[in-house]
C-alpha cells in the first residue's frame, strides 16, 4: 500500500462543479461502508493515478485528519476511457474478507514459442477472495516451460495464503498453439478456378449498376 493519499471534504456536488475539480487537478468521488454515512470527498487526481499505475486497490486516505484503510470499488472513465472522472471507495478493516479482481501478468517466453508455436492469453484477470491485508497487485504467472500445446488453467495459479478462486477452475489462462502456415497450391489460388475472390464493399462496375 501506497503513503497515505489526502482527501477532502466535498459540499459542493452536480457535474459542473466536478468538471471543475478535474480541471484544478482534483478527483471527486464518494466514501461509504460501514455502518457510516456516505461522504463525497475529492483526492489529488495524480497521487489516485499512480497508485492504480501500481496496482493498488486498497488505499490508506487521510480525510479530516483521520486515516482511514479503503478499496475501490468503482472507477468511471471518460468515453476515451483514458480520464478518470469519479471514484467509489469503501470503508474496510485490515482482518475482513473482500472480493477483488487481480490482473495476471504472464512472465518469461515459453520453449514452445521458441519452437515455433505462439502463445495465446484467454484471461487477464481472476476475481479472489481474500483478507483485506492480502491483497495481490497481480498474480505473476511464469510461462517458460510451456510447450506446444500446454495450457494453464485458473486452478494452476498461485493464490495468496487463503485465497480462495472465485472463477471456474477449469477455464483456460493461457495455452501455446501451433502456428498454422500457408501451404502452397491450395485450391482457390489464382489460375486453379479462374474465378478472382469476391472483394466485399467494393464498388460495382457501371454495367453492373444499370443491370
Amino acid at each position: 500500500m501506497t503513503e497515505a493519499l489526502k482527501a477532502t471534504t466535498r459540499t459542493d456536488a452536480g457535474t459542473r462543479k466536478a468538471r471543475a475539480l478535474r480541471k484544478e487537478g482534483l478527483l471527486p468521488g464518494v466514501l461509504y461502508g460501514h455502518g457510516e454515512g456516505t461522504q463525497s470527498l475529492t483526492l489529488n487526481a495524480h497521487a489516485l493515478q499512480l497508485a492504480l499505475r501500481n496496482g493498488e486497490q486498497l488505499l490508506d486516505i487521510e480525510l479530516d485528519g483521520k486515516h482511514q484503510n479503503v478499496l475501490i470499488k468503482a472507477i468511471q472513465y471518460d468515453t476515451w476511457g483514458k480520464g478518470i472522472l469519479h471514484i467509489d471507495l469503501t470503508r474496510v478493516n485490515m482482518d475482513e474478507l473482500v472480493t477483488v479482481t487481480i490482473q495476471i501478468h504472464l512472465v518469461g517466453t515459453p520453449a514452445g514459442v521458441e519452437a515455433g508455436g505462439s502463445l495465446q492469453q484467454a484471461l487477464t484477470s481472476v476475481d479472489i477472495e481474500c483478507r483485506v491485508d492480502s491483497i495481490p497487485e497481480e498474480i505473476r504467472l511464469q510461462v517458460n516451460d510451456l510447450q506446444i500445446d500446454d495450457s494453464i488453467h485458473l486452478s494452476d495459479l498461485e493464490l495468496p495464503e487463503g485465497a480462495k478462486l472465485l472463477g471456474d477452475p477449469a477455464a483456460l489462462v493461457c495455452n501455446v498453439i501451433t502456428i498454422a502456415e500457408e501451404v502452397e497450391g491450395e485450391e482457390g489460388e489464382e489460375g486453379e478456378g479462374g474465378n478472382e475472390p469476391e472483394v466485399i464493399g467494393a464498388k460495382p462496375d457501371e454495367d453492373e449498376e444499370e443491370a
